[in-house]
């Protein structure tokens, strides 16, 4: 016997992965701030039913990504200057955190994966290739949250950055905030290698404050 559509088991991972879909392109601008999110049209563009579009579109808005209007359904939430500044000071305690942890726990291991990034981070501001530049920089903040060992903190910090991820792509494209950001970079790099806490969470401190004052500079 076929079960109708309403009846049959949802796969959970299907589920997730229809929300990783609509992230992803949210995030990589395909879709625009204030854009609608009409659900019939997002089933077919990702081949998926209405329900599982519906259901990750919540689990978006839990994200901060979505939000819903009362009668007009779901669209892209739109973050302003003000709100990505509080985004990246609540960011400033946690990633110092991680970094310091980091600096505490790291073994040989991740020491060889810190400074294979760190050159290869070099070699794309050399070479000007943003692109990678900010993919590496994402990497990095990757690494140092699961070197950290600290997965409130981890989890917190990846819905935080994808709340503010353009403003961040922003950010990685003006100009000459390569050859200001890598020193800070290298500089919190360099002392999570060294197992020095301290030095690694006023770098990340640092790092930080200086995106305030960018994204401050842009109001």
């Amino acid at each position: 016997m076929t079960l109708p559509p309403a009846a049959r088991a949802v796969d959970p991972s299907a589920r997730t992965d229809i929300a990783q879909q609509i992230r992803d392109a949210i995030l990589g601008g395909e879709f625009a701030p204030h854009q609608r999110l009409i659900e019939a049209d997002l089933s077919e563009r990702f081949h998926a039913t209405r329900a599982a579009v519906r259901t990750a579109l919540l689990t978006l808005e839990n994200e901060g990504l979505v939000e819903r209007l009362p009668n007009r359904g779901a669209r892209v939430r739109a973050i302003s200057i003000e709100e990505a500044v509080e985004i990246v000071e609540v960011r400033a305690g946690l990633e110092s955190l991680c970094a310091r942890r980091a600096a505490e726990r790291i073994d040989d291991d991740g020491i060889a994966v810190l400074r294979d990034l760190r050159a290869r981070i070099e070699q794309a501001v050399a070479s000007g290739d943003l692109v990678e530049y900010s993919r590496l920089n994402q990497d990095m903040d990757r690494q140092l949250r699961a070197l950290s060992g600290h997965a409130t903190a981890a989890q917190l910090l990846e819905r935080l950055r994808a709340q503010s991820a353009r403003h961040q792509f922003r950010l990685a494209f003006a100009p000459g905030r390569a050859a200001q950001s890598l020193p800070e970079h290298i500089a919190i790099i360099d002392a999570v290698i060294a197992r020095d806490p301290d030095a690694a969470e006023a770098a990340t401190r640092a790092h930080l404050a200086g995106i305030v004052a960018f994204l401050r500079s842009l109001a």
